[in-house]
């Protein structure tokens, strides 16, 4: 085992660091080149060798900075295309998402995780970077009357709590309740308040952008958290998407939905609380709902793809933040 883990440093050491081809290192080491390969693979799977990419300031194309001068934001942008397939768009953008929150983490840190197709899509390409005392929090609940134990939630909170080697702060509240009363008495509860307590000192939050007309179905949307009543009624009222479960409008909007009374993750002004929070969407479809929750400050780093960014860019207009007004 001992000589496994000597030939695996030695082989990322001289082609990672000395630039050795694999041929090289292959000769060196007296074994084949694909077992080369297979001891840098497991070297980054256990975390030897990690992946960053120094980006501060986000991507420097033409879009990106555009997308950053209008909102304040730092974007993280891949090249797909506009005639990409739609999983892989979204494939592209969560390996993007994975390097930096992995790169946005430090120890002792609360860590907000939403959940989604998004999140779910996310988690796979996490490379292993055990933390001290990390916490993850969830920040919106995910259960509903068709759903009580959301599994889907607790798969993706695991996910990333094994990856960071971290505890897991759940959130066991329905994602709406049938009642503002009912939210607001459980407000009032301990267990609920040690959540919240959390939640407020969150250092960095991850969430995708949840979109009524996305190409990739939104959960909230198409598995039972609100009925047809109830969506037809968004659509009148303007709303295009949500961000952790609050919905929005276009314009950035949200407190008068009478929806988010009764919703349970943390609004954009309380999100703004947060120093770093990543953004993740990966479909034009979403632009709207993209738009909807740059408007309203959910966001300091947006990951992204060029088609998305491109739809974002040409729904924007300058004059509406005026009329609002």
């Amino acid at each position: 085992m001992h000589e496994r883990y000597d030939d695996m440093y030695e082989a990322c050491m001289r082609y990672y660091v000395q630039d050795e081809t694999m041929e090289s290192i292959a000769r060196y080491l007296k074994l084949s080149r694909s077992s080369v390969s297979r001891l840098l693979a497991e070297a980054r799977s256990i975390g030897m060798v990690r992946i960053s990419l120094d980006t501060p300031h986000g991507s420097s194309s033409p879009i990106a900075r555009s997308l950053a001068a209008i909102f304040g934001v730092r974007v993280h942008m891949v090249t797909v295309g506009d005639s990409a397939a739609v999983a892989t768009r979204l494939e592209r953008v969560a390996k993007l998402a994975a390097v930096l929150l992995r790169d946005s983490v430090s120890d002792g840190d609360l860590i907000g995780v939403a959940w989604g197709i998004t999140l779910s899509s996310i988690v796979p390409f996490l490379e292993p970077r055990p933390l001290h005392d990390a916490i993850i929090v969830q920040m919106n609940g995910g259960t509903n009357v068709h759903d009580t134990s959301a599994r889907h939630v607790a798969a993706i909170l695991q996910a990333i709590s094994s990856n960071f080697d971290a505890r897991i702060v759940q959130f066991p509240v329905p994602a709406f309740f049938d009642y503002a009363e009912t939210k607001q008495a459980m407000w009032r509860e301990r267990s609920v308040q040690s959540v919240l307590s959390l939640q407020e000192r969150l250092n960095v939050a991850i969430f995708g952008i949840g979109s009524i007309y996305g190409r990739v179905p939104s959960f909230v949307y198409t598995t039972g958290f609100l009925d047809d009543a109830e969506m037809a009624r968004l659509k009148s009222q303007g709303v295009v998407g949500d961000v952790c479960t609050v919905l929005l409008r276009e314009d950035g909007t949200y407190k008068d939905i009478e929806v988010n009374q009764r919703a349970s993750g943390l609004t954009p002004l309380e999100l703004q609380r947060i120093p770093i929070r990543i953004g993740v969407v990966g479909d034009p479809a979403r632009a709207s709902a993209l738009l909807g929750a740059l408007r309203a400050k959910t966001i300091t780093d947006l990951v992204c793809d060029d088609s998305t960014a491109r739809a974002v860019l040409e729904l924007f207009d300058p004059e509406e933040p005026r009329r609002r007004g």
